[in-house]
């Protein structure tokens, strides 16, 4: 599960790359209840969406000319130069070298084997996400990707993950989960899916899907499309897992919404 004590090789930070930021802030801050606090100049625009005061994400503007609109996934590193070494080393890419960003922390950019992209974060002052795991922020973290044991070997030797295979409740299959390395069951905080799987994210090739909780899964699908976005797979709903779905914004930055089954525990 994704807690705020973050570990190398823990989800720790989320961004949206929009053509729209405006667009996009009025669309979040009404799905989500997230507030917006703009960047300076010296941010470059960059700004943070928050959730009762806690943070929930970055976003900034990027133009079509230079990527799709997206969500970026990042997982965190104590040496953003080490990690560059395993990427390349275990047969990733580096669009992004790593950068200072001030005296907030270090970040890079990368594509594993399948193109699928993904970034770490080195804290300094800011150490990642305010609030995970609770409605309006991220809770989980899908690879969609056309080789599920390539893709579990080469995260395994870039940020030391571990996966293993999880039977569905009823049979009909399992599901690859990851967490970090040395956490036990507890440190599970995404999962690897076949690109193939679902005919929808099959089209957008291989890539990262971040989940955000929710308190009802059906009202926040029509959430998402009173303010102008689309679903992309209904919602589903699975025994032990919750209600999710698929959705895009209006700018078509896809991520998926999910109601939580609770834990045996509770």
């Amino acid at each position: 599960m994704l807690t705020t004590r973050y570990v190398d090789g823990a989800p720790i930070w989320i961004d949206l790359g929009t053509p729209d930021l405006d667009g996009a802030v009025e669309f979040y801050t009404g799905l989500f209840g997230w507030e917006y606090v703009a960047g300076g100049p010296e941010t470059g625009g960059y700004g943070m969406f928050t959730l009762n005061g806690r943070t929930a994400g970055g976003a900034m503007t990027v133009t079509e000319e230079q990527a799709q609109p997206s969500w970026s996934v990042y997982f965190r590193s104590s040496d953003a130069d080490a990690t560059v070494r395993a990427v390349e080393q275990a047969g990733g890419t580096v669009p992004f070298a790593p950068m200072d960003v001030r005296d907030f922390g270090r970040m890079a950019g990368f594509r594993d084997r399948a193109g699928a992209f993904f970034g770490i974060w080195q804290p300094g002052e800011n150490p990642g996400l305010g609030a995970v795991g609770v409605p309006g922020s991220l809770c989980w973290a899908e690879l969609y990707t056309p080789d599920v044991p390539a893709a579990a070997a080469f995260y395994d030797a870039v940020l030391g993950w571990e996966t293993v295979r999880a039977p569905f409740p009823g049979g009909g299959g399992s599901y690859t989960v990851i967490r970090t390395g040395g956490g036990g069951e507890e440190a599970g905080f995404g999962g690897l899916v076949p690109l193939n799987a679902v005919p929808t994210r099959a089209v957008a090739g291989s890539h990262w899907l971040p989940y955000f909780e929710v308190v009802d899964c059906d009202e926040a699908v029509a959430d998402v499309e009173r303010l102008g976005g689309r679903p992309t797979l209904e919602p589903v709903e699975m025994e032990g897992v919750g209600k999710f779905a698929h959705v895009a914004d209006p700018d078509g930055a896809e991520f998926a919404l999910i109601k939580s089954a609770p834990s045996p525990q509770s």
